[in-house]
């Protein structure tokens, strides 16, 4: 038997673009990342999870550009950037 791995949320699968980065994109990139988002937030619909539709999903379906303002993004890119010894975390 397979267990169980906990709800999976759509901020899991979803992949945000500030306007920077989807302006760097190029057609068939932005028709593959809204096929792709579409799809993820359908299935995690039809799997019965209580999904409030995100911003970028209500962009994809009118059909407008989806990037967020780069202050809505969270502090991933280096959590260690400034470390003068270079470890990651040691």
């Amino acid at each position: 038997k397979m267990k169980s791995q906990g709800l999976v949320s759509f901020k899991d699968v979803a992949v945000d673009f500030t306007q920077e980065e989807w302006q760097q994109l190029d057609s068939a990139q932005k028709t593959l990342y809204r096929d792709v988002m579409l799809e993820n937030y359908s299935h995690l619909v039809s799997m019965g999870h209580p999904v409030s539709k995100p911003d970028v999903i209500s962009k994809l379906e009118q059909g407008e550009d989806p990037w967020i303002i780069k202050r809505d993004i969270p502090n991933w890119i280096c959590p260690y950037e400034g470390q003068a010894d270079g470890r990651l975390g040691k």
